[in-house]
């Protein structure tokens, strides 16, 4: 994506925002209700805002939102572009372009995950705190822009250790037992064999999904630093042998819901203090 196509969306959406955000959220399969918790919003479809692509999996409504999380002014995407949808790596992260562009310091990014550590279950929420890129891809592969980020980026702490541990501190004081583990990006849109499961824990991989790795990848990029959590949604392949469908995924999202949303506030209530 060229950056004067980042500018002009960043252009365009900063004229319809009433504060300017510092936190950005990006908000997974099932897990968007957190954008119709803040005050004061201002909602724009994604069909609206120039050069950005459109959302068309079940559980991503398809919009940015605006307001206030507990006393701060955050950006939510209330749905998320993947790489099995069609859309180029450019395409899927020119959001986090768009992002930094607005002003934006933290990432928050969600996403419901099949559990492949089998100390977890279904429900968890997981803090990650790595993650492998098995997509076949990279979002900076390509010509690279200085004023958008180094060449190559080091991604050695590509999940903030500070914001980590201030997570792990806000689910404490919740009483909330959270998981920490790494995240593994497959392109989807099948869901793995039985056999990428075993392979997949062999290699260190804790829970799997279909997004996030490329975000995150821009994110550093960028100078961003991030948070992430996903929700459990499912046990992976050949554990609990059953078959999976999103409407699992959506199943299980719901009922972790309350959690989710204790969870996330607390974290964004308390983020000025750190």
């Amino acid at each position: 994506m060229e950056f004067s196509k980042v500018q002009e969306t960043a252009d365009f959406i900063r004229q319809r925002l009433q504060t300017a955000p510092k936190i950005g959220l990006i908000l997974g399969s099932g897990l968007g209700v957190l954008a119709d918790e803040l005050q004061d919003s201002a909602v724009i479809p994604y069909q609206k805002i120039p050069h950005f692509p459109q959302s068309t999996v079940a559980g991503h409504k398809g919009q940015l939102v605006s307001g206030h999380l507990e006393g701060q002014p955050v950006l939510a995407m209330q749905g998320r572009f993947h790489y099995y949808e069609g859309y180029s790596m450019k395409q899927v992260t020119f959001p986090v372009r768009v992002m930094k562009e607005l002003g934006i310091e933290i990432l928050i990014v969600t996403n419901a995950a099949g559990g492949i550590n089998e100390q977890f279950s279904p429900g968890d929420l997981m803090l990650i705190e790595d993650h492998i890129n098995m997509m076949g891809n990279n979002p900076l592969i390509g010509s690279n822009h200085d004023e958008e980020g180094p060449r190559f980026p080091d991604m050695s702490e590509a999940y903030d250790r500070k914001l980590i541990q201030h997570a792990r501190q806000c689910a404490e004081r919740l009483g909330i037992n959270v998981q920490q583990g790494v995240y593994v990006g497959n392109s989807g849109p099948s869901y793995e064999t039985a056999a990428e499961i075993r392979m997949l824990n062999r290699l260190g991989g804790d829970a799997v999904g279909m997004s996030t790795v490329p975000e995150v990848i821009v994110a550093n990029h960028t100078g961003l630093k991030v948070l992430g959590i996903s929700c459990i949604s499912n046990m992976a392949a050949g554990i609990l042998d059953q078959p999976l469908s999103h409407d699992e995924v959506i199943e299980t999202t719901e009922k972790v819901r309350e959690d989710f949303l204790r969870f996330v506030r607390e974290i964004v209530k308390t983020m000025a203090v750190m």
